[in-house]
């Protein structure tokens, strides 16, 4: 068993590229906030609602397909090289499955929409945003399979060459596009989906290059005999990802909802929460990038049959997590001023979004705690248990008691507290997540 400093840096070395890797893409949708922001704050709007959807249907479907990241992660720390390229090549299927009934729901949003009551001008072009996106779906999904290979093998580094070579592409394509600087008329919050489709498959692209000429993947030979779809194999992805998936789609729903259930509130509130929603983040690459090299080394050591090793790799990524993501905080709580500046002119939707960005700051130790445990569970291929704490805790007490808090307060106690309600119950749902998980991952990790 690795020691603890040793530990440390192995997780610190997986991770870093991960986390430049999402900063990356977190960055391209933050000029999209941007742009759009400075465009209109009706187009802002229509891409906070827009791309909550598109998230929300997107994370649920790239958490299936993250199932493929412990798969590997066993059969590398078992040896079991001859198991790898086939685990790939049914997540490659897996993803084609899946995107089919993704790029539906983005072109056929109806129900999700009727969940809030917005401006017909709103709904209107956030219709666009996600009819344009949906063609980038496929090409996502395949990628974000190659992205769960490739952490489970511990080659994260060209993750963050990708997405860097992406996010250079993204950013002036997407000002060009939504400023009318191509020689067409501007296309407002439109154009970030049409850029956001084309680096899609730019990134797929580059990924398949990638597997084909570097040496690192030649000794798997994925694409040798490539194999039809396996209904066991498949039905083993699906058993261990759905709930993982579900998981994902429930995290992220607790906080992009809140973008359609406060549209009533006028283009001002979704303005400001989208903003703070863009810094929560951020600052949650910071744990999720520890998450998943936590994953990754509890995976291979229990595929080595190594409890201990698992069992330590945890305990210092839960720690490392929890350290680092209250110290980003902390730093961005004290930055706030000139952060708003540069999201938005409007002082309206300033002054609101600085008002909510103490919550985050309070929440994040609880959330890297729950975020790191949740995967490190999945590295002991776990998922059905911590999908019900997810549905618990982020539904049960952040989006259903927001909610309440929001638009009804407390009986005689508390008056309703807008938008600030959501944010008071996601501050209680993490610290309800981050006791459940640390008692949920200490039982299995002293049982195994």
């Amino acid at each position: 068993m690795k020691s603890s400093p040793s530990l440390t840096r192995r997780i610190l070395e997986l991770a870093w590229p991960v986390l430049v890797a999402q900063l990356s893409s977190m960055t391209q949708m933050v000029s999209d906030t941007v742009l759009s922001g400075h465009y209109g704050t009706t187009d802002l709007a229509a891409v906070a609602v827009g791309s909550g959807i598109y998230i929300s249907i997107v994370m649920l479907l790239v958490g299936i397909l993250q199932a493929v990241s412990p798969t590997v992660a066993h059969h590398v720390g078992a040896e079991r090289h001859q198991d790898i390229a086939p685990t790939l090549q049914q997540g490659f299927w897996l993803a084609l499955l899946l995107a089919a009934p993704g790029v539906l729901l983005l072109t056929r949003p109806d129900w999700l929409m009727q969940l809030s009551e917005m401006s017909p001008e709103i709904e209107s072009r956030a219709r666009d945003y996600l009819g344009t996106i949906a063609w980038g779906l496929p090409a996502v999904l395949l990628y974000r399979t190659f992205y769960a290979f490739t952490n489970a093998l511990g080659h994260s580094r060209v993750l963050m060459v990708i997405s860097l070579a992406t996010t250079t592409v993204h950013i002036p394509l997407s000002w060009a596009l939504v400023n009318g600087h191509l020689g067409m008329a501007p296309l407002g919050g439109t154009g970030c989906a049409v850029s956001s489709a084309v680096v899609g498959w730019l990134a797929l692209i580059s990924a398949l290059f990638h597997m084909a000429r570097s040496p690192a993947y030649s000794r798997y030979r994925l694409f040798a005999h490539w194999q039809a779809p396996h209904p066991r194999v498949l039905g083993e992805l699906l058993r261990l990802g759905l709930p993982m998936g579900f998981s994902s789609f429930v995290e992220i729903t607790a906080f992009t909802l809140i973008a359609l259930l406060v549209a009533k509130l006028g283009a001002s509130v979704v303005a400001g929460h989208r903003i703070v929603g863009n810094l929560g983040a951020l600052i949650y690459m910071l744990p999720l990038a520890l998450a998943i090299a936590t994953l990754v080394l509890v995976g291979q050591a229990v595929g080595a049959r190594d409890g201990k090793a698992a069992r330590h790799a945890a305990k210092v990524g839960v720690i490392l997590g929890a350290g680092l993501s209250t110290a980003v905080a902390t730093l961005i709580w004290l930055a706030r001023e000139p952060i708003f500046a540069a999201y938005t002119s409007d002082p309206q939707v300033q002054q609101l979004g600085m008002s909510l960005l103490l919550y985050i700051w309070l929440y994040q130790l609880f959330d890297a705690i729950q975020t790191v445990a949740a995967h490190a569970l999945r590295g002991y291929k776990i998922t059905f248990g911590p999908m019900l704490v997810h549905t618990l805790c982020f539904w049960g007490i952040g989006l259903a008691g927001g909610y309440g808090l929001a638009f009804y307060g407390i009986g005689g106690l508390l008056p309703p507290q807008g938008v600030a309600g959501f944010w008071q119950a996601t501050v209680f749902s993490n610290v309800a997540a981050a006791a459940l998980f640390g008692a949920y991952l200490y039982r299995v990790a002293r049982r195994l």
